[in-house]
């Protein structure tokens, strides 16, 4: 409480001091103008750019597992398909060979197995009558046994040979639409070590997503859920919307700068968006409406030394000894100097810290304290004594004699 009247009391006596401090300060060098801004009333809108790529809700790539050429085409370019329809063909010629030699074999081996079991079963007979060795039964039985194996492996040959001719009749995966075709017929297809692409489908381009990559610097502030809109060259005066669904924890590294891929799904019943399209993503994060808001420059506005100087000399000594000590604990011994001047410049504009404005009334300027909200980088909200419409400072011009106007040197920097 006892720091709050301080800093009101010094805030009351810079005001009641400030006409004739201007007045001698201006009269000095140059006739000292104010750049001002008004207060306004509206919207501030807190928001992460980003750019990415329009892509299908889900995209499969439909290949072959069998090599061969390509013997029919069903499909093209932009046709809808069901999920289990065919769209291509492989030459079958040599995959009905592969069956019929699987099917002779499993014949012969069905032969071996019925000689060698009628053969078993003479022996087994006389064994029992011990009209033969034991040898002999054993060995006959290994016999039926091995024929026995054999036809189970002809068999299993035959059923893979079938299965690699039904490999032969392509079928879509899933229902949806071609956005791409990559083979012609009469091509011939390798599927000796990487699954050939024949066709790409997307399940439907009712729903799609955009891939974007938001700088590591924004990503905080990007949660799942959030409302984003965005634009594509194709239709500049269009704006689509859209929401975020997933952030990918994988970074993404180019030139030693780290950005995150973040997917947001996107409603396109009237099919205006198509695969590949680049989007200009804006991702809203937070909205403040019907609020007071400033330019931001103008909370890092400070009056500069040589005009703080002349109000100071309006303070008792005492009351300003008090102040300087209190502003060197906190901003590192640098007191009512530059060094305090430049540390509160370089405060962080957080939001519900408080900082102060500066209003023009005819021609003195007086501070106001407020309280900081939402900032969109231009604009920042605030709550204090300010009104619709009033200016606030936001620099310096200085008129030389001449008559040209100049910015003031003793203006300090800026940062937005």
């Amino acid at each position: 409480m006892k720091r709050k009247r301080l800093v009101t009391i010094v805030i009351l006596l810079l005001v009641i001091g400030g006409g004739a401090a201007f007045l001698a300060f201006s009269g000095k060098t140059e006739d000292v103008q104010w750049l001002t801004m008004n207060v306004t009333r509206g919207n501030v809108d807190v928001v992460v750019t980003a750019t990415g790529t329009l892509a299908a809700d889900t995209t499969v790539q439909v290949g072959t597992q069998v090599s061969g050429t390509i013997d029919r085409l069903y499909v093209d370019w932009n046709s809808h398909v069901k999920q289990g329809q065919v769209v291509a063909k492989l030459d079958t010629t040599f995959l009905w060979a592969s069956v019929e030699q699987a099917r002779a074999n499993l014949q012969k081996a069905v032969v071996a197995s019925d000689q060698a079991k009628r053969n078993y079963e003479r022996v087994k007979q006389l064994f029992q009558r011990n009209l033969d060795s034991q040898s002999d039964y054993d060995t006959a039985l290994s016999s039926y046994q091995i024929a026995e194996a054999s036809v189970s492996q002809a068999q299993t040959a035959l059923d893979q040979a079938r299965i690699t001719l039904s490999y032969a009749t392509i079928r879509a995966p899933i229902s949806g639409v071609v956005i791409s075709r990559n083979v012609d017929l009469g091509q011939t297809v390798a599927a000796s070590f990487n699954t050939p692409t024949l066709f790409t489908l997307a399940n439907s381009l009712s729903d799609m997503q955009v891939e974007a990559l938001v700088d590591e610097g924004d990503i905080g502030s990007v949660k799942v859920g959030q409302p984003v809109t965005f634009t594509v060259e194709a239709y500049p005066t269009d704006v689509f919307k859209g929401t975020v669904k997933q952030i990918r924890l994988q970074p993404t590294v180019v030139q030693n700068v780290v950005e995150y891929t973040v997917i947001i799904d996107v409603p396109n019943s009237n099919f205006k968006l198509m695969p590949g399209m680049t989007a200009n993503l804006t991702i809203h994060i937070a909205e403040a409406k019907d609020v007071l808001k400033v330019p931001t420059t103008a909370l890092r506005f400070m009056p500069p030394r040589e005009y703080m100087g002349e109000l100071a000399k309006a303070i008792p000594d005492s009351v300003r000894q008090r102040f300087q000590r209190r502003s060197r604990n906190q901003n590192g011994g640098a007191g009512l100097g530059q060094g305090g001047q430049q540390n509160y410049q370089n405060r962080e504009l957080t939001q519900g810290s408080y900082f102060m404005v500066w209003v023009l009334d005819g021609k003195l300027i007086k501070p106001v304290r407020v309280k900081i909200g939402l900032s969109d980088g231009m604009s920042t909200e605030v709550e204090g004594n300010l009104t619709d419409g009033e200016p606030v400072v936001m620099g310096m011009l200085a008129q030389t004699a001449g008559g040209q106007r100049q910015s003031n040197p003793f203006t300090p920097g800026r940062r937005f």
